[in-house]
């Protein structure tokens, strides 16, 4: 009972968290271009929940929420294949909602979220259902995303080392029809981004946890522990490794493929744990312990990001400036009775999202926050000015 009532209390603290965090943000000018820009499944959905919820951030985060949530769950029953203790499998989930790579893709608005609830429900579904429900499943992800086109590379160097022939042979026909639909940008001569994406998935897990879960996949390709899960997770990973070798990835298709292989980290760390002596036991705790509190460091860091204008030099680096401002100016803007501006198109874009669309009777002109020059629009956060600007009324006539 007190097992459930926690598994049930990560849920609620969790969503209740991200449905704060959503009137803390803006929408991006990423998020913007997604939303108006070309057509796509993740922007049908985004749409629907605006409908329904109105045209707010609160909608807009809605569908990745909710991604989210479902992402929980399902981890958790895939869990139950690799770890016995419901004990174990709870720290696990823990230690899923706390991941800076999750806890982004729960509020920005990308396919990054909708990718990791896909791969999930797959992995799922493979054990519960027959193989050819789960070859009309993957048919519908090839059209909806690129994402899932390595999905469809990794399932086919399974079912290749399985020998399953017709299978192998569909997977391939989905990846190059993925590939024909969305296009792949393979280019150039090495580059050096190799270190580069070392860097960010260590970002995305954090240093301790993707080594470990580097480490459980070679030492189960070692055991000869290898299953459908492995040959998805390790294909992705040297993919991804080898690729940054001449040119700078795209992180957000690679990273749910070792996200999911956490049940797999987890399980080679309880094996590993339980056949030790007590007394040999202090590396894997402190290890245990180390990985949590970077974990939750993190994620204080991404929930109170605006704290970090107190001590960032430019604000302009902060890492979530893209997604600050935009709000702001346009409830300014309101209040001043200006309904619509010309200015950048980044900004441009954000602020159609408030109700302040593009027109030539005002111009929105930002000044550089090095500029002594004063605006007659200022936002800040925190007594520090993120943003200042002019407008200035336009005689079209």
């Amino acid at each position: 009972m007190i097992h459930r009532l926690i598994f049930f209390a990560i849920i609620a603290i969790d969503a209740l968290i991200l449905f704060f965090q959503t009137s803390e943000v803006s929408i991006s000018a990423t998020e913007a271009t997604l939303l108006y820009g070309d057509f796509s499944f993740l922007q049908v959905l985004i749409q629907l929940s605006l409908n329904i919820f109105g045209q707010n951030d609160f909608g807009l985060r809605f569908v990745m929420i909710l991604f989210h949530v479902l992402s929980i769950l399902l981890m958790y029953f895939i869990s139950e294949r690799y770890i016995d203790k419901k004990r174990n499998r709870l720290w696990l989930l823990l230690m899923f909602v706390l991941l800076p790579g999750i806890v982004s893709s729960a509020i920005v608005v990308n396919s990054a979220g909708m990718v990791i609830f896909g791969l999930l429900l797959f992995v799922y579904l493979s054990e519960k259902i027959k193989q050819v429900y789960l070859n009309v499943l993957l048919l519908f992800y090839s059209c909806i995303d690129i994402g899932f086109a390595y999905l469809f590379l990794g399932l086919s160097v399974y079912y290749l080392m399985k020998k399953q022939r017709n299978l192998f042979l569909y997977m391939i026909g989905l990846y190059f029809l993925t590939s024909y639909l969305y296009g792949f940008d393979v280019h150039g001569s090495a580059r050096g981004h190799f270190l580069d994406t070392i860097g960010v998935y260590s970002a995305i897990f954090t240093p301790i946890i993707f080594i470990y879960i580097f480490y459980s996949l070679y030492r189960k390709y070692l055991a000869s522990q290898t299953d459908m899960l492995w040959y998805i997770s390790s294909t992705i990973l040297i993919l991804s490794l080898v690729l940054s070798l001449r040119q700078k990835i795209a992180i957000e298709h690679f990273a749910p493929y070792l996200i999911i292989a956490l049940p797999l980290a987890a399980q080679t760390f309880v094996s590993s744990y339980r056949v030790r002596l007590k007394v040999y036991r202090k590396k894997y705790r402190l290890a245990f312990v180390l990985s949590f509190i970077f974990l939750i460091v993190n994620t204080l860091v991404v929930f109170f990001n605006k704290e970090l204008y107190l001590v960032i030099k430019n604000p302009k680096k902060h890492f979530v400036y893209e997604m600050h401002v935009a709000k702001e100016l346009s409830e300014f803007l309101i209040k001043e009775n200006i309904t619509c501006v010309l200015t950048d198109a980044r900004m441009q874009k954000r602020l159609k999202f408030y109700n302040i669309p593009k027109c030539y009777e005002n111009k929105l002109q930002e000044i550089d926050l090095k500029s002594k020059k004063e605006g007659n629009v200022t936002i800040s956060y925190k007594q520090r000015v993120l943003y200042k600007a002019n407008v200035t009324k336009v005689n079209i006539q």
